[in-house]
């Protein structure tokens, strides 16, 4: 890390940006309080003031003409994660295993981003094919927290989280695999919804799997801007097989009942810093007027091992059509993590069919669980944010995957059931690092959530990066 980069970084400045989210900011575009052109050029610039935080893989120069288009985020600034096609913009999914070529057209997801008004500033930086908790790199430098620098902003949609908390723009896209939105989200202390399989469009390779674990949204400052995203990007396409979301604005007058679950139900358990915050939050919802207990969710317990063995399938499936993503791949440059995942599978290759199994019967175990319940909470992580390092792709693989495990304890489940799942920022660690509070509802349940959310946002307004910043 350079001698000259601050501690804790933010971008937040009196320019035409100034402090708004999303949709406050599109409100004065509206307005005319500002101009596309004015946010732009200004939002460009605050990117280039983020530097240091390495949050960037392609920032484009974007024609100022003042032209406003269409949908609720008009000229509102936004990055694209480097794993979703964007036309003219080569996608690298964060891997130095090949040369990317630039995509010939926009992927579903990306025209559905774009319907909703944004104006796409580049591409974010993620770690190789999305794999790892954290987006660090062999031989790069790393994301950076905004929060402090020394510590890892998350994964796989770091660089997006960094962004958004840093504020170079208010909102940018991120997708969810394993916890890829609600881990950055928690890691930078943002509000991060996975939405339900299915309720934004699919992209094609996902589709093909037999267990599509991957879902598109963003990560925002507040919880409007998830909650206008959603309805925008509902206008332009909606699965006619869950119920309609619409516009979510604010609270709901019913009291819920929620599901407490303070360890894993993989066996994991949770430091007690991050307990602290988890059960403070319950605390707090218990004072609203909702009713918290605790829940068990039984899971098989060889869960943990069913999923890195699917994870290992992704990669062992790279590896074998990898010459489609650009030029000169080769997977002995996949990275240590990577290629682990795909020696380990390689091992254990013979146990596909039940592995699908029983990851398909995990449906059964959460509905079970939530018999009687409106929604599960838990920590979003097993600990808190670590120090950039400790999950490195360049820890022996082994290592690593003890690490990871021992962190990634509590999201994979909704990627695997399908269901909604949101971190809410809770209450900080001692050392000012954010932690994140994991809600999670049955399928379609992203009304129910939001209002949860709105709710605890404004009884506990979150902690922002440039109140803490001693730069």
């Amino acid at each position: 890390m350079s001698g000259t980069l601050p501690t804790t970084v933010h971008t937040f400045t009196d320019d035409a940006l100034g402090e708004h989210d999303a949709v406050g900011l599109a409100e004065a575009i509206r307005r005319g309080e500002v101009s596309t052109a004015e946010v732009a050029r200004d939002a460009a610039a605050r990117v280039r003031a983020a530097a240091g935080l390495n949050a960037v893989q392609v920032h484009v120069e974007v024609p100022q003409d003042g032209t406003v288009t269409g949908g609720a985020f008009a000229g509102v600034p936004s990055f694209v994660k480097d794993n979703v096609d964007y036309l003219g913009l080569p996608t690298g999914h964060g891997s130095a295993a090949f040369t990317p070529r630039p995509a010939l057209r926009h992927a579903p997801f990306a025209r559905q981003f774009l319907s909703t008004g944004v104006t796409v500033l580049g591409k974010t930086r993620l770690p190789e094919f999305g794999f790892n908790a954290t987006t660090e790199f062999e031989d790069a430098e790393p994301v950076r927290n905004p929060w402090n620098t020394a510590y890892s902003a998350g994964g796989s949609s770091g660089g997006s989280a960094a962004l958004v908390a840093a504020g170079a723009v208010p909102i940018a896209h991120a997708n969810d695999g394993g916890g890829s939105i609600r881990i950055p989200a928690a890691c930078c202390g943002l509000f991060g919804l996975k939405p339900t399989r299915g309720r934004t469009v699919a992209n094609d390779m996902s589709r093909k799997l037999p267990i599509d674990l991957v879902t598109d949204g963003v990560v925002s400052r507040t919880v409007r801007d998830s909650a206008a995203f959603l309805a925008a990007a509902e206008t332009h396409w909606r699965n006619p097989k869950l119920p309609p979301l619409g516009l979510v604005e604010g609270p709901s007058e019913r009291r819920l009942r929620i599901g407490l679950l303070l360890d894993s139900p993989t066996g994991v358990r949770t430091d007690e810093a991050t307990k602290a915050a988890v059960t403070e939050t319950a605390a707090a919802l218990e004072k609203l007027g909702h009713r918290v207990e605790p829940v068990r969710i039984p899971v098989d317990p060889r869960f943990t091992e069913d999923f890195l063995d699917y994870w290992g399938l992704l990669a062992f499936l790279l590896g074998l059509t990898g010459r489609g993503l650009g030029a000169g791949f080769d997977r002995r440059r996949m990275d240590g993590f990577s290629r682990g995942l795909r020696e380990r599978y390689m091992r254990h290759m013979h146990r596909t069919p039940a592995v699908l199994r029983r990851l398909k019967r995990s449906r059964l175990a959460y509905a079970t669980a939530l018999r009687g319940l409106d929604l599960v909470m838990s920590p979003v992580l097993a600990h808190t944010t670590p120090r950039l390092g400790h999950l490195s792709p360049n820890v022996p693989f082994d290592r690593l995957l003890e690490r990871v495990v021992d962190y990634v304890g509590f999201t994979p489940l909704d990627n695997v059931v399908g269901t909604p799942s949101m971190s809410v920022p809770a209450a900080p660690t001692a050392e000012g690092l954010p932690v994140g509070v994991l809600f999670s509802g049955r399928p379609g349940a992203e009304r129910k959530l939001l209002e949860l959310a709105f709710e605890l946002e404004a009884e506990r307004p979150w902690r922002r990066v440039q109140d803490s910043a001693t730069a």
